[in-house]
């Protein structure tokens, strides 16, 4: 059996394919498993340090613009669009696989096309609440659709009945208890908060953070645990450098534990990325969900919105963050057990929690269809 996956761009978009993947190996050992990107994306290093056979396309993003230097990337583009199509029917017929999956990213969009003109079965994975311009351009040429979020149907025009499969989590999260967490974090306890911005850091969040770490610390309320991100955390560490912090508060760089510092937590505060909030929703997390403005379509906010509405998060928009606002926030929440708990039984609710199973289920029956 020969899986290839195709997506890149962004973690978001890898990750989840190297945990169906994951999936797939645990019950199959002996499967073959592939993958194309592009060699500049993130996919290249996570993909290769995975393990699985690693090959590239070189395809771009159209930018919405009318600037000269918009004009000549999208010229670019096209021409990337074109010979990228052709690469991948090459590495297609190459490696001949049984099915191909996509996760999104626009290295998805040239190899699921030309996997479904040469007859290979077809699947595509969205994690968004609001879909991706990769998603809704394959959705109705590939076999099966699976979305992670009911709500993206509103949002998509589709032929056939989309699967709701929810997204990929990691096991080592899944399985995780908070009472060894917090044993193995050497914390008794008080409620732990949990906070980061993403593997660069977000400059916005570092900073409210900041305030709110000189707010509370010293208090021994409660436990923080902050990761900076590569490039925040210069920049946080000078900020932070008229306080000592206290025996309370964790300042690092990156959070290597996450399966530890998730299940310690007691409220977390970070982005809206979809496999971010699949993981607060599996591990019963409430959250302060601050969407990144940033990104495509604005679909953290739609994402974040989810939680938002089932009442399992509250939503700071970054035009509107300041550590006054966050300290605010917190301290409604922190020292709230019932209100706590009330939000980590909603986000429960939410969660769908064999979204590895379903996924793979889909991959299997394609693959004995064809």
């Amino acid at each position: 059996m020969h899986i290839l996956f195709a997506g890149g761009g962004t973690a978001g978009h890898v990750n989840p394919a190297l945990a169906i993947a994951g999936s797939i190996k645990e019950k199959h050992p002996n499967a073959k498993i592939s993958y194309i990107g592009t060699e500049r994306g993130i996919e290249s290093r996570l993909v290769k340090n995975a393990g699985y056979d690693f090959y590239t396309i070189e395809v771009s993003g159209f930018q919405r613009s009318f600037s000269p230097g918009a004009i000549k990337s999208n010229i670019s583009a096209v021409k990337k669009a074109f010979t990228s199509s052709q690469k991948a029917r090459q590495l297609l017929k190459e490696l001949k696989p049984d099915v191909v999956v996509g996760t999104g990213g626009y290295v998805s969009g040239p190899v699921l096309r030309e996997a479904a003109k040469l007859g290979i079965k077809t699947a595509i994975h969205e994690q968004n609440a609001f879909p991706g311009v990769t998603t809704k351009m394959l959705a109705n040429s590939v076999d099966k659709v699976m979305l992670a979020m009911p709500a993206a149907i509103n949002h998509m025009k589709l032929k056939k009945e989309p699967e709701i499969t929810g997204n990929p989590v990691r096991s080592n999260l899944i399985s995780a208890d908070k009472l060894d967490a917090k044993k193995q974090l050497k914390m008794d306890d008080r409620p732990v908060l949990l906070s980061f911005g993403g593997s660069l850091g977000a400059k916005y969040i570092n900073e409210a953070v900041c305030d709110l770490i000189k707010w509370h610390n010293g208090s021994k309320k409660f436990y923080h645990i902050h990761a900076t991100g590569k490039v925040g955390n210069s920049e946080m560490l000078e900020n932070l450098k008229d306080i000592t912090l206290s025996d309370e508060v964790d300042v690092r760089e990156y959070i290597d534990d996450m399966q530890l510092c998730m299940a310690a937590a007691d409220l977390v505060i970070c982005r809206a990325g979809a496999i971010t909030l699949s993981e607060l929703q599996i591990c019963g997390k409430p959250a302060i969900l601050i969407p990144s403005p940033y990104v495509a379509e604005n679909h953290q906010f739609h994402n974040a919105m989810v939680l938002k509405n089932a009442g399992a998060a509250e939503i700071i928009e970054e035009k509107d963050l300041s550590g006054e606002k966050l300290i605010e926030v917190v301290s409604g929440l922190i020292e709230n057990k019932s209100k706590l708990e009330e939000m980590a039984q909603k986000a429960r609710k939410t969660a769908i929690a064999d979204a590895n199973t379903r996924i793979y289920k889909i991959i299997m029956d394609l693959y004995t269809a064809q």
